[in-house]
């Protein structure tokens, strides 16, 4: 099968012929028809991973996947060949991933069937970016008439959370670059969204608009600490690139250090929102399977998520 591949780290990934899996037991064969480019993927290609997972090469990209099922594997219940799912990849090593014509999958976690109404090129970009947004909200326990500061609002994972956020019925201040990330962050949801320049005094402009400090934060990009400080004395703050407590010790404030796990009561949740129209994948480029390193090249200055169609 064709496949988003690494001989090594750090490299560029290169599109190549590999093996196609087959399921072991307790796992799916998917064949995946979208998959979607995330954080962890460029980590990988640039050698940040290696010191805390395993790598087995030639290692596939990829954690996001939509497709059918294509085979099961021994004592497979809920899932039947023919179903189309969507999901994450939840594997104790890099090396397995969707960026390819074929996955393998556990069947117990990280997967969900497609319900009516949501594309595969959506549900193939939903997973680990909703997940993420989902546990990070919920970590910090916001509430309606609250006030959150999202920043990296224009990335994937921030784009869903300033959806999820308004839909809480918060007050949401995201941070952008004006002009075309501000306006793909403002048109992401009929709510009103209050928009600041993070290439500029961030501190005046969340003032301005929550003097006494936001009662909340997601923190997707930035400086972690500088963020922390904005928050009210009590507030809370998730961190999805890996601030602690210890990193904020001088504030009075509550850190939670997110590691999304998506489960499929997570993933079903997502997915009906989607189907409601409550919720809009943030799909901005997509790309075929032997354009994928194009797409890996475009993934910094592209807003929302990247798709790669493997079918």
């Amino acid at each position: 099968m064709r496949a988003v591949t690494l001989e090594s780290v750090p490299s560029a990934p290169a599109v190549a012929e590999v093996d196609t899996p087959r399921p072991e037991a307790g796992e799916l064969l998917v064949k995946v028809a979208a998959a979607s480019l995330n954080g962890i993927d460029i980590a990988t290609a640039a050698g940040y991973t290696q010191a805390f997972m395993e790598h087995r090469f030639p290692l596939v990209l990829g954690q996001d996947f939509a497709g059918t099922v294509e085979a099961l594997g021994e004592g497979v219940e809920g899932f039947a060949v023919g179903d189309v799912v969507f999901g994450v990849v939840m594997k104790p090593f890099l090396g397995a991933g969707s960026l390819a014509q074929y996955v393998t999958v556990p069947a117990g976690h990280g997967v969900a069937h497609i319900p009516a109404g949501v594309t595969t090129g959506d549900a193939g970009a939903l997973g680990v970016a909703g997940a993420t947004a989902q546990v990070s909200l919920d970590a910090v326990a916001l509430a309606e008439g609250e006030t959150v500061l999202i920043s990296g609002a224009s990335g994937g994972v921030g784009a869903l959370a300033v959806q999820l956020a308004a839909a809480r019925g918060a007050t949401v201040i995201a941070t952008a670059r004006p002009g075309a990330q501000t306006d793909f962050v403002t048109g992401l949801t009929d709510a009103a969204v209050h928009v600041v320049d993070f290439t500029g005094d961030l501190q005046a402009q969340v003032r301005t608009i929550a003097p006494d400090g936001v009662d909340a934060v997601l923190h997707l990009a930035g400086d972690g600490a500088a963020l922390a400080a904005l928050l009210r004395p009590g507030g809370r703050l998730a961190s999805a690139t890996g601030l602690s407590q210890d990193d904020v010790k001088d504030h009075d404030v509550t850190v939670h250090t997110i590691m999304s796990a998506p489960d499929a009561k997570i993933l079903t949740s997502l997915a009906e929102q989607v189907a409601a129209g409550a919720l809009r994948v943030p799909v901005t480029a997509t790309y075929p399977l032997e354009q994928a390193t194009q797409a890996f090249a475009a993934f910094a200055g592209t807003p929302g998520k990247i798709t790669v169609s493997c079918s």
